[in-house]
């Protein structure tokens, strides 16, 4: 099992997604990559640019998971549960 940690960005995600209604799937998701980062279904993207390293999962057409996964540690990184196109 993985430990999990949050960005800034992503504890202020957590209040966005509550009001559209996608707080619950983003703690499924988590709950899922935090046994198996690398769980296909559901499928994942290998993040590339500057976000190099990360990886991506849908919460909806617009909205992802962007999280980094460190081996060594054991741990997650949350990055983004909101788009990660408005940086």
């Amino acid at each position: 099992m993985y430990n999990i940690y949050y960005t800034k960005k992503a504890l202020k995600d957590k209040d966005k997604l509550k009001s559209v209604g996608l707080s619950i799937k983003a703690l499924k998701l988590i709950e899922l990559i935090k046994e198996n980062p690398y769980q296909n279904p559901p499928p994942y993207e290998k993040l590339v640019g500057d976000m190099k390293g990360a990886y991506s999962r849908r919460l909806n057409i617009q909205h992802r998971l962007v999280y980094s996964v460190d081996e060594s540690e054991k741990a997650i990184k949350i990055i983004r549960m909101w788009t990660h196109y408005e940086q």
